[in-house]
């Protein structure tokens, strides 16, 4: 006969009551604790107890000596922790339970005074809503520091000729600062994004208790104003199980992910000796164990790589919130793990792509001999036929295609063709058509709004620092 193996027990969590008389099987004890995540959510914990507590007691729900208690004893909690002299114990669970337990042994019980009219539902909602808030205001300040060295290099490369692609291979050509100048406006739309979820997250939760609201007579506009939110939210339901704001930031760290990637990914083919067109210092770069002669750019390929990281966790939040009822399931634990690690990945692969950035120095020459390469001035030819013959742009089409059949069998390019081989393709061409066909003079002839001529790009990045706030 087998024999029966109990299960290990722990101590009784002192704050869920009577009713419990012994403690959860250790391995409960462990899929059920969060202090090892959410005690990062201290401050913000303490801050809205505070609040709270200014509330209860001006509210006349508490006694005004028991407020003071209760103050003057997180104050020093926030202290111990900061000072890495508190105590997280498992077996209270989380950060509020924790915190809660240690103001009972300061001042007693008082304590228990403080969670008078919420919930840990509330509570937890209203920290995760702060820390994010808190967090995303510094991601956009690293967005405009990134935006600062992209401009800062642009103006260095205003007129610095190189290949636009499409499929990777020439199309136009362009210059350096105006290419640099599209990831400041990508990362511009990554900062509207941020403050877009910013003041749709801005409304406080705290009050709203378990679900249902309180019968207490609590000033929910007070602690809302007391913590810098806009107002507090309209539905105690909604309140407790809206993670609405934590899948924003979420998607806000993906998109600026994705375009941290692009860039990361232009920088690994451009530091390629098959193109050539940047170096980086030894600052970004690291050597190989075996093949002296490698300068490898693992700065960019791990910025890279984090998006998948950065992906996979809003993943990860969207599919623990499906299916969930409302209004709180202990699923919604799950939320801040994947927020904490996207919003520290995304800080970090900031301040890494913008150390790139400022490090990088642009092969001019190897960018205009690739320039010339790929006969990147047969759209201006094209234009230039329209223009000046009247023609319609497909037929003008086929006409280029048929010059450049003719400079790839010479093995040249579109401007060191005669004058004579142009008209033997189409005879009204005139030799005006040179002053269209270097890739200087294309390059300087795109002044269209937007476009790429130097004086454009000079001109843009003055915009750009206007309308993005950058001085």
């Amino acid at each position: 006969m087998k024999r029966k193996v109990q299960p290990k027990t722990t101590k009784a969590n002192p704050m869920w009551g009577g009713q419990y008389s012994t403690g959860p099987d250790q391995v409960m004890e462990k899929i059920n604790e969060s202090i090892s995540v959410d005690q990062q959510l201290y401050k913000q914990d303490i801050a809205g107890s505070i609040a709270h507590c200014e509330m209860l007691v001006k509210k006349k729900i508490i006694p005004a000596q028991d407020g003071k208690k209760i103050i003057k004893g997180l104050s020093q909690i926030e202290k111990e922790i900061y000072r890495g002299k508190f105590e997280f114990k498992t077996e209270l669970e989380d950060i509020h339970m924790n915190i809660e337990s240690r103001l009972h042994d300061l001042i007693g019980d008082a304590a228990g005074k403080l969670h008078t009219a919420r919930s840990r539902n509330d509570q937890v909602a209203l920290d995760l809503r702060m820390y994010i808030r808190d967090a995303l205001k510094v991601v956009d300040g690293h967005l405009e520091e990134l935006q600062t060295a992209l401009l800062d290099k642009a103006q260095t490369y205003a007129d610095t000729i190189m290949p636009g692609y499409t499929h990777l291979q020439v199309a136009q050509p362009v210059t350096f600062g105006h290419h640099l100048l599209a990831y400041v406006e990508m990362f511009g739309r990554d900062r509207s994004r941020i403050l877009d979820s910013l003041h749709r997250m801005n409304e406080s939760p705290l009050g709203s208790a378990a679900l249902a609201g309180t019968s207490f007579s609590i000033d929910r506009k007070m602690t809302a104003k007391t913590l810098g939110f806009d107002r507090p939210t309209a539905n105690s339901i909604d309140s407790v199980s809206d993670r609405d704001f934590a899948i924003d930031c979420l998607y806000a760290c993906s998109t600026s992910i994705m375009h941290l990637s692009r860039l990361a990914e232009e920088i690994v083919i451009w530091m390629s000796q098959s193109f050539a067109f940047i170096s980086l210092s030894d600052a970004y770069t690291t050597g190989s164990s075996i093949m002296p002669q490698k300068r490898n750019p693992d700065a960019a390929e791990l910025v890279r790589g984090k998006a998948g990281r950065i992906y996979g966790n809003l993943l990860s939040l969207l599919t623990t919130l499906k299916g969930l009822p409302l209004t709180y399931g202990k699923d919604m634990q799950e939320d801040k793990e994947p927020v904490f690690d996207s919003l520290e990945s995304i800080s970090l692969c900031i301040a890494v792509t913008t150390g790139m950035i400022k490090d990088l120095k642009a092969n001019s020459q190897e960018m205009l001999d690739a320039t010339n390469k790929g006969f990147p001035t047969a759209t201006d030819l094209a234009d230039w036929l329209v223009q000046n013959l009247g023609l319609p742009f497909r037929k003008c089409h086929h006409i280029v295609a048929n010059i450049v059949k003719m400079a790839t069998d010479k093995s040249c390019r579109l401007d060191e063709l005669s004058l004579e081989d142009l008209k033997s393709i189409e005879p009204g061409i005139t030799s005006d058509v040179f002053n269209v066909l270097s890739v200087e003079k294309s390059v300087a002839s795109r002044t269209s709004y937007g476009g790429t001529a130097p004086s454009n790009v000079k001109r843009m990045i003055k915009e750009a620092k206007k309308r993005f706030g950058i001085h």
